[in-house]
């Protein structure tokens, strides 16, 4: 069985990295570089690097940050907020990005999957999802989950998927910041309709939430941001307890 992979999202506005619920009331939770650093050594498996505020604030993501973060850590770490073509990703790639992200670009314009899949590979895309139940339904949202569509959750991964893109980061609006646990049911559903790795996200606050993402979910991946810049869960314990737990991942020599 694959090891099930905790990553750490560093939500980046103005140069730092920010937390707040549903992207709004955010607070500051550090440099981003340092904070890169210390995950790294306390053995998280991923990072997921986002400019929370670019695709809002027609933005793109400085390249120069990316490769001071990558000079700093030796795990895989992906990059979000902005990109909109094969030419955003390919600086961000060039900069040492191992993934990058797209989401509200590839609502607007699905061929940007398949543009970047083709140029650089599915296993360097990953399509982010924000949605939220609305009448029964998970409708995807764009710009930071405030903006609703017509996209639904499971049609859209699906089409994700077969346009080329090599993962998919599920973020249920609904969870985000709450600390109330993942949205287990819609992960299940996802984990039965695709055949690529699927990223838990929004809703941890404790460390069998994360256990509930693997086991109910079957996500691959859980992803928090929070829990962890703050202290409220530390990698090493949660990682301890996963495996306690039975389930597979990766301890840090």
């Amino acid at each position: 069985m694959l090891t099930k992979r905790i990553i750490a999202c560093l939500d980046i506005k103005d140069g730092r990295t920010v937390k707040g619920t549903s992207f709004i009331q955010l607070k500051d939770a550090g440099d981003p570089i340092e904070l890169a650093e210390a995950y790294a050594k306390q053995g998280v498996d991923e990072l997921v690097f986002l400019d929370i505020s670019a695709t809002n604030e027609k933005r793109k993501t400085l390249a120069d940050l990316i490769k001071k973060i990558a000079a700093r850590i030796d795990i895989p770490f992906t990059v979000g907020g902005g990109i909109s073509s094969v030419e955003d990703a390919a600086p961000l790639l060039d900069a040492g990005a191992d993934k990058v992200s797209i989401n509200s670009a590839a609502v607007k314009n699905p061929e940007l999957i398949n543009d970047i899949s083709n140029a650089f590979g599915s296993q360097f895309l990953v399509l982010a999802i924000d949605a939220r139940k609305i009448e029964n339904q998970w409708a995807v949202h764009t710009h930071g989950g405030t903006r609703s569509t017509d996209k639904k959750l499971f049609s859209w991964a699906k089409e994700g998927q077969e346009r080329g893109a090599g993962e998919i980061l599920f973020t249920s609006m609904d969870h985000d910041g709450t600390k109330n646990g993942f949205a287990n049911d819609p992960l299940k559903k996802l984990n039965e309709l695709l055949q690529i790795p699927l990223i838990a996200s929004g809703g941890a606050g404790l460390p069998f939430h994360f256990a509930e993402a693997f086991t109910l979910g079957k996500a691959d991946a859980a992803l928090a941001a929070s829990v962890f810049h703050f202290g409220e869960i530390k990698i090493p314990e949660l990682k301890l307890f996963l495996k306690n737990n039975q389930i597979p991942i990766r301890l840090q020599l």
